[in-house]
């Protein structure tokens, strides 16, 4: 990376603060919130640098500035740090699940149900192209994001018509367990506030994904470790199917 430490703070900061309020950050924010040790106008100048390397863009609603998908990324994959889950709520997930692994449409209906519930988001499973699973609907509305009714609409679209929803999960295809999509990468214009993180799952010899749906400043540090138990336990428990 290409980038100083003081401006990987600065990124951290933005992305936290972002995730927390939805609005643009300033550097004043910054320098009271977050304690980077310098003053306001060097932030600003470094935001303004941050900016020209695409890891922060300028607010149309005010002279703050937001993490871009790039920003977003970096922090999921360098800076956070993940909130695992407690030994208490790994074992009432696990028997959640557990309790319903007699066959395939009841196993990922819980699992979407748990996973929804879990990171407060609208979960959703597809199994190679068959039934689409989703849970959790209400879960939307707590997001600012999504009372724009066209980005809503088109994601209620989306899983109405199971191969679109395939055609996202194939975008983020690789070897890693945990794949996330931001913005342009889902391939829909009105989706840009939105990101979609998701797993591997495999029941039996079909292949699927299990994944949420929300805004792209989503709490990943704590999403992300309860989708990667869950599509685990989903696994464990089809691997002799």
């Amino acid at each position: 990376m290409d980038l100083t430490n003081r401006q990987i703070a600065i990124i951290k900061a933005v992305v936290e603060e972002y995730t927390k309020t939805a609005e643009a950050v300033g550097s004043v924010t910054l320098e009271q919130k977050y304690r980077l040790g310098v003053s306001p106008a060097t932030l600003r100048n470094e935001m303004a640098h941050l900016t020209d390397k695409g890891y922060l863009a300028k607010s149309h609603a005010s002279a703050g500035r937001i993490p871009t998908p790039l920003a977003i990324k970096l922090y999921v994959n360098e800076l956070m740090q993940e909130k695992n889950l407690s030994v208490a709520e790994e074992v009432a997930v696990r028997e959640q699940v557990w309790d319903n692994r007699s066959e395939i449409n009841t196993l990922l209906k819980e699992a979407t149900k748990i996973l929804s519930e879990r990171t407060k988001s609208l979960s959703v499973a597809v199994l190679d192209q068959d039934h689409v699973y989703h849970y959790g609907y209400a879960n939307l509305l707590d997001f600012q994001e999504f009372f724009n009714l066209d980005i809503t609409r088109q994601v209620l679209i989306i899983l109405d018509h199971h191969t679109r929803l395939s055609e996202i999960f194939d975008r983020g295809l690789g070897n890693e367990p945990i794949h996330l999509l931001i913005g342009d990468e889902l391939g829909y214009d009105t989706l840009k506030p939105v990101s979609c993180l998701y797993a591997d799952i495999q029941i039996g010899d079909k292949r699927g994904s299990l994944g949420i749906i929300g805004p792209y400043r989503q709490i990943y540090e704590r999403n992300i470790p309860v989708l990667r138990y869950i599509a685990n336990l989903v696994n464990q428990v089809a691997q002799d199917w």
